[in-house]
């Protein structure tokens, strides 16, 4: 071991970051259908049809969702368009509509295959929606699975979708999901004045919230651009408590593949501002640590 100093820092900062207990961590083979608490199965927001779905019927209604946002093997776009709401257009985040796109990468305008639906790019240039790109919309579903990570960007695409409900006048309804990192809050806030695309709020690195209860605390701050407050419906998970072990049963990204990724993700994502590489182009990505083992540039594990 050439570089055992380097090493050591690594992980005293990762187990500083994460979790107290090594029981935390979620068990890969625990699906969302078997989580349960006191005898009470967890019921998604987007599960629970009787609470929104009446209220759709007379809108016209826009999606912020990607490939995570299923309702059983069924996608909440089809799910609407299956009770004939009026369905107009897709906000598409960060990787893509369909979730396939690696990090960072340009999402292009396009228009769904398999519903004729057009989807709207919001991530990139332009990261909040347009007056034009609202026109012909009454309220915007926010549907997407979040890690419980300040920079995951996901909640970033949540917070200038509110703003743009604000300022046009629009609704806002979040349908909630657990946090599979929510059990545990850990890292510094984000100091004022470093505002960006990775950390626009005022929150620890792991900020222990699900999207819902986010969003009602960017409400309820006063975050939104002008402190304007948007119109906002949260639709909570039934039956979740912040102390349950949730296992994603789809890959919210394409390097969080897995429950152990997911859950060191809030601490290992720190090294890609250094030279150190966390995996990303092998079959385990956020689950090492790597560094440079010579003058070439070649990565030791």
């Amino acid at each position: 071991m050439k570089h055992p100093f380097l090493l050591s820092i690594a992980f005293a900062c990762i187990f500083s970051c994460t979790t107290k207990n090594h029981e935390n961590i979620p068990d890969q083979k625990k699906s969302v259908k078997n989580v349960s608490l006191n005898n009470k199965s967890l019921v998604l927001g987007a599960a629970q049809f009787d609470k929104y779905i009446p209220q759709l019927s007379a809108k016209r209604v826009a999606l912020v969702v990607n490939h995570t946002s299923q309702i059983g093997n069924t996608h909440l776009l089809d799910t609407l368009i299956a009770q004939e709401i009026n369905v107009q257009k897709v906000f598409a985040p960060e990787h893509g509509f369909r979730g396939e796109a690696d990090a960072g990468a340009k999402i292009n305008n396009s228009t769904d295959s398999k519903t004729g639906i057009p989807v709207v790019s919001v991530y990139g240039k332009k990261k909040k929606p347009s007056s034009e790109d609202l026109e012909g919309v009454d309220i915007i579903i926010f549907d997407i699975q979040d890690v419980g990570a300040r920079f995951y960007t996901y909640i970033s695409t949540m917070h200038y979708m509110m703003e743009a409900c604000a300022e046009n006048g629009k609704e806002m309804l979040v349908l909630d999901r657990p946090n599979p990192n929510g059990d545990y809050i850990a890292g510094p806030i984000r100091e004022e004045g470093f505002s960006s695309f990775v950390g626009m709020h005022p929150i620890p690195i792991v900020h222990g919230l699900t999207v819902g209860e986010l969003a009602q605390m960017i409400n309820g701050e006063g975050w939104l651009e002008g402190s304007k407050k948007c119109k906002l419906t949260v639709i909570p998970v039934a039956n979740y408590d912040h102390n349950i072990k949730y296992s994603l049963p789809i890959p919210p990204s394409p390097n969080l593949p897995n429950d152990i990724a997911v859950r060191l993700y809030p601490s290992l994502c720190l090294f890609e501002a250094t030279m150190m590489s966390i995996g990303r182009g092998t079959d385990f990505p956020f689950q090492v640590i790597g560094y440079p083992d010579s003058i070439y540039g070649e990565f030791t594990f």
